[in-house]
């Protein structure tokens, strides 16, 4: 089980609390998850371990993916939040083309039931933030454009 703080979370105040109380300036408050993308993985979802993995299209990590995939998803651990307004703040490191990120709801009835957030324009060396209110809950977040794996997120 990964916890937050191997992934870089931080504590951001969405606005001053300017003449409120403190309970009003923590309801504003969002987790930021900061998640690095190289080639074909989200390095802090494999538990920093960058594979070295070479990519100048998607079909060389669908291959990859085909050969690693779900090894490596056994070996990752799920990240723990709790619900609430959440950024995923994500980069593209050396990744040639462009990414983006999709969190989403697990299975069917997760899709239907939790919120989701996506995007693209993730270009080489830009960072882009995704923001979504969390619902308890399981959902899977991955790049379709890398393509990623499926890692795991529990919101509880």
């Amino acid at each position: 089980m990964i916890t937050p703080n191997k992934f870089f979370v931080t504590l951001l105040l969405a606005a001053p609390c300017i003449g409120g109380s403190a309970l009003a300036a923590e309801s504003e408050a969002a987790v930021v998850v900061e998640l690095t993308q190289v080639p074909c993985q989200f390095l802090e979802s494999e538990q920093g371990s960058n594979h070295g993995y070479r990519s100048s299209s998607i079909k060389d990590c669908e291959a990859i993916n085909a050969k690693s995939g779900a090894s490596r998803i056994e070996q990752a651990e799920a990240l723990q939040l709790k619900p609430g307004k959440t950024i995923f703040r994500v980069t593209n490191k050396n990744v040639p083309y462009e990414l983006g990120f999709w969190l989403r709801g697990e299975g069917i009835a997760g899709r239907v039931t939790l919120p989701s957030v996506s995007g693209g324009g993730l270009i080489t060396g830009k960072t882009q933030d995704y923001v979504i209110d969390l619902k308890p809950g399981e959902y899977i977040y991955s790049c379709p454009l890398n393509p990623t794996p499926d890692y795991k997120l529990v919101v509880n």
